[in-house]
């Protein structure tokens, strides 16, 4: 096969898919947690989300391991901030809302852009050898 392109890998595929819905129900439940019980839930409904996608880097060893869990938490809690033709809405209008979807944009575009990979292959650190 010539150039950059290969084939898909299927079993990383389901991967990102699997990260997808992860992430989705953590956004859900992180916009259950952080309204309910507001300074701990907030901080769990953030390390949810940093875990999610550090977790997903972790396994899938690429970058896209932690966007996938990014984009499914954004998915949701953008579906979640749309009011209902009855008026009903989950988010209400408070710093701790707001801190929850901009925290977790920031902590799952940090998760997705920091971590270095390891190279594989790559040649050995140590000099001389």
């Amino acid at each position: 096969m010539t150039g950059m392109a290969s084939p898909p890998n299927l079993g990383r595929m389901g991967a990102y898919l699997g990260l997808f819905l992860l992430g989705a129900l953590a956004g859900l439940a992180g916009a259950l947690v952080q309204g309910g019980w507001f300074p701990g839930g907030l901080a769990l409904a953030l390390l949810a989300i940093a875990g999610l996608c550090w977790g997903g880097v972790t396994l899938t060893r690429t970058r896209g391991g932690g966007v996938a869990p990014g984009v499914g938490w954004l998915v949701a809690v953008l579906l979640l901030t749309t009011s209902r033709p009855e008026g009903d809405f989950l988010f209400s209008a408070g710093l701790g809302s707001y801190a929850f979807m901009l925290g977790g944009m920031v902590v799952a575009v940090m998760c997705a852009t920091l971590p270095k990979l390891p190279q594989p292959g790559g040649p050995s650190v140590r000099l001389g050898k």
